[in-house]
């Protein structure tokens, strides 16, 4: 059974005569208690290209000390990192011959496609590990002084020997890292210049980071920058999607969403084959995503509604029919997004992604020709939102019957706030070029974008509603309540609109566009 947990931990590099300072005089340790000895023997698997260590990922099996087994470590949160937190995923030890468990194979496919997961290095420590103990016998953080021999499996093989230590967080403040960092730095030790073991032992063939677009950044950098980050948004949220997290299955939607706004804002500039097909692709994967995504959203929407309403205006089981009907989708979506996972096709798109972000950045790229795209997809937005005012009738009361989606208003709003949301995209990408202006640009689009958001979520819950409306009436059922909070949700799409004028206004102002210009 695997089991999962964040790891915080920092490394220092020492010499081998290092002299270990004492730690139990350090404010909130009580003492720091005799070590235990280990002789531990990690083997590392990756792809024969090194798919895993490119994004910092980790896969050993180990033998020795508490936790023998298998070990997956990834960033706990690649896009907003916390300096030495990683999640540990752990499987118990099995037979050598069985292979890398399922369950961790299946977090890292994303990572290591159709290539084989196989042995890279051997990695074998003798490590002293000290509890450092604070009040009560709680055990604050476990200093580890490790002895390390490497063997790195590709010919010619290299073998290397060094000493190291880690300090992991176990039951202590955040802060204890740091009192003990200053107490090791004081001693000698300094900061590993490497991630992990198996960087050391891989030295020049461990992948080097690339640096993302920032301050001076040119203007393909910036484009091709925006993609990699969307496309490393993908990867990394992948493992939470297959154990169906909602904030990882919105995480990644919004990713591809980023990635086909800029594809169609942007694809005339990155000179690359299959700009239209991978496009599609996306739009395929997107949906997936969103059936479930939308399910969640509309389940929490649905019995908020029905829990704010008096228990007597609610005849029936509605909230337990609502909530077994959507929970029926729910299942079946999630399903399927799990099949589309485990396919070919879904690899596929992520090979094209790799093929955009990973090459030569695109020729012909300057700032002047984004801005001008990015103001065509603004100005398209405009048009857009026009649009739909003119396609909006002027109701003489304030909740107006449902409308049939020909030439619906509605659906004309949403295809306005489609667009806005294409720009806002647009101008982000902008940000490592243009800095505080792009930035506040892209605040004041957001805001235009979740208003009308708001508008669309409470037109598609009162049409589901008004859906289950009709069923429960065919079905012999009262459908009163469903009717009553169906015309709650009309209200409150009316409600959303009320911000709109402001929320234009702030972003139609020439002083905060005339940089596109």
């Amino acid at each position: 059974m695997a089991t999962t947990t964040i790891e915080r931990e920092r490394k220092y590099e020492v010499p081998v005569d290092f002299a270990m300072p004492d730690l139990s005089a350090l404010a909130g340790v009580v003492r720091v208690d005799d070590p235990a000895e280990f002789e531990l023997d990690a083997t590392y698997y990756d792809t024969p290209s090194l798919r895993l260590a490119r994004h910092s990922v980790t896969l050993r099996r180990r033998a020795g000390g508490q936790d023998a087994g298998w070990h997956l470590k990834r960033p706990a949160d690649a896009r907003h990192p916390v300096d030495g937190e990683r999640t540990e995923t752990q499987e118990p030890p099995r037979e050598r011959s069985a292979g890398v468990p399922e369950a961790l194979a299946a977090q890292i496919r994303a990572l290591s496609r159709a290539e084989p997961l196989e042995p890279v290095a051997r990695v074998r420590t003798r490590r002293l590990q000290r509890p450092v103990t604070g009040r009560g016998g709680r055990v604050l953080a476990l200093l580890a002084d490790d002895v390390v021999t490497s063997e790195a499996l590709r010919e010619p093989v290299v073998i290397q020997q060094w000493r190291e230590l880690e300090v992991e967080l176990v039951d202590g403040p955040g802060a204890i890292l740091d009192t003990v960092d200053a107490a090791l730095r004081a001693a000698g030790a300094r900061p590993a210049r490497l991630p992990s073991k198996l960087a050391h032992a891989l030295g020049d063939r461990y992948p080097k980071r690339r640096a993302s677009a920032g301050g001076g950044a040119t203007a393909a950098r910036a484009l091709t920058g925006y993609l990699r980050r969307q496309r490393d948004a993908i990867l990394d949220t992948d493992p939470g999607v297959r154990a169906t997290d909602p904030a990882a299955v919105h995480d990644m939607r919004v990713a591809i969403r980023r990635s086909r706004a800029t594809l169609r804002t942007f694809g005339r500039l990155l000179d690359a084959d299959g700009i239209a097909p991978l496009r599609e692709e996306l739009r395929w994967l997107g949906r997936a995503l969103g059936s479930v995504r939308d399910g969640d959203v509309l389940a929490r929407r649905l019995a908020q509604a029905a829990d704010a309403e008096p228990a007597e205006l609610m005849v029936g089981p509605v909230r337990a029919g609502i909530r077994e009907r959507l929970a029926v989708e729910a299942a079946r979506s999630r399903g399927e997004l799990g099949r589309i996972l485990d396919g070919d096709r879904y690899l596929r798109i992520l090979d094209g992604l790799d093929a955009l972000v990973d090459g030569a950045p695109p020729a012909g790229v300057t700032a002047k020709r984004l801005r001008r795209l990015a103001g065509r997809a603004l100005r398209r937005a405009d048009r857009r939102m026009a649009a739909a005012d003119r396609a909006r009738p002027r109701p003489t009361r304030r909740v107006p019957l449902p409308r049939p989606a020909t030439g619906d208003p509605d659906a004309v709003l949403h295809e306005a706030r489609k667009a806005y949301k294409r720009a806002r995209y647009a101008v982000e990408m902008l940000v490592p070029l243009d800095g505080r202006a792009a930035r506040r640009l892209a605040r004041r689009l957001t805001a235009v974008q979740d208003a009308l958001g708001a508008h669309q979520d409470a037109i598609v819950a009162g049409h589901l509603l008004r859906d289950y409306g009709m069923r429960a009436h065919l079905d012999g059922e009262n459908a009163f309540s469903y009717g009553l909070l169906c015309a709650r949700q009309r209200e409150a799409a009316s409600r959303a609109l009320d911000e709109l004028p402001r929320t234009r206004r702030r972003a139609t102002r020439r002083r905060v566009r005339r940089w596109l210009e």
